[in-house]
């Protein structure tokens, strides 16, 4: 059996004894899940633990589910699932039409004295060590991408901060943050060495990475969704990853989450 090292070589499993606790909402038509940062969203060759999608195949026993947010593997926070499709429509249909609202707490390199809007065209990266890496650009094909940065505490090493997604570009929080000189802490692609990247995809955690590298993953969590529908406003929060947590006390202070 492989180890389970959620930063090792091989695929982590999800623990399905410990999968109810990472419920934050579930009825009849949805399942809202705070994902750890270590574990892909979509099916993978390596079975269905390998997976929070495989994973919740299991828990609901539904051979249809309907993935209506999604994350990258190293962010932790809100997942949403419909369990029908009239259900998945309703709140794709507002993302799409931008009546979503979406907060995530991150932990930034540096101190970010001052609120920041980052109006930044994002592209894809078509040179460079990481295939898929984007990067702020003026050509044609950049799409726009808007990003607040509400710094809550700092000192001159971190700051945690409230981000705020305009548009949904991939990687767009990361890439904006990099381009203020701030990247994400733990952040292997868009943080100062984006060969980390490559050796952590090919031999897992290594002593090097450990020696450039503050936390294991980046350090941004999905904290809240706010849904905007004609009649209500649904509003989900997922409480932030006990690894950012712990690094927040260690490296900020103990008490910050008061100002959350």
């Amino acid at each position: 059996m492989k180890k389970n090292d959620p930063y090792g070589p091989n695929a982590p499993l999800v623990d399905m004894t410990v999968f109810p606790s990472w419920i934050v909402f579930e009825d009849d038509n949805l399942l809202i899940l705070n994902k750890p940062g270590w574990l892909v969203c979509h099916p993978s060759k390596d079975g269905s633990l390998s997976s929070l999608v495989g994973a919740v195949r299991i828990y609901t026993n539904l051979d249809k589910l309907h993935l209506v947010a999604r994350l990258d593997r190293e962010t932790s926070g809100l997942v949403i699932f419909a369990k029908r499709p009239s259900v998945a429509r309703k709140f794709q249909m507002a993302i799409q039409e931008r009546k979503v609202g979406k907060e995530y707490l991150a932990i930034l390199e540096g101190a970010l004295e001052k609120g920041i809007e980052v109006n930044q065209s994002i592209a894809h990266r078509p040179n460079g060590l990481v295939k898929i890496k984007n990067h702020v650009s003026d050509d044609r094909r950049a799409k726009s991408a808007v990003t607040t940065f509400e710094p809550i505490l700092n000192n001159k090493d971190y700051t945690l901060a409230r981000v705020l997604p305009e548009t949904g570009r991939k990687h767009q929080i990361r890439v904006h943050a990099e381009w203020l000189g701030h990247s994400v802490v733990g952040d292997k692609i868009y943080g100062s060495d984006e060969s980390l990247y490559i050796e952590f995809i090919e031999q897992g955690w290594t002593d090097r990475l450990d020696q450039n590298l503050a936390m294991k993953r980046q350090a941004l969590h999905c904290h809240k969704y706010h849904f905007h529908f004609a009649d209500s406003t649904v509003t989900f929060e997922a409480p932030l990853a006990e690894d950012m947590d712990l690094f927040c006390q260690d490296n900020l202070r103990e008490d910050f989450s008061l100002f959350i």
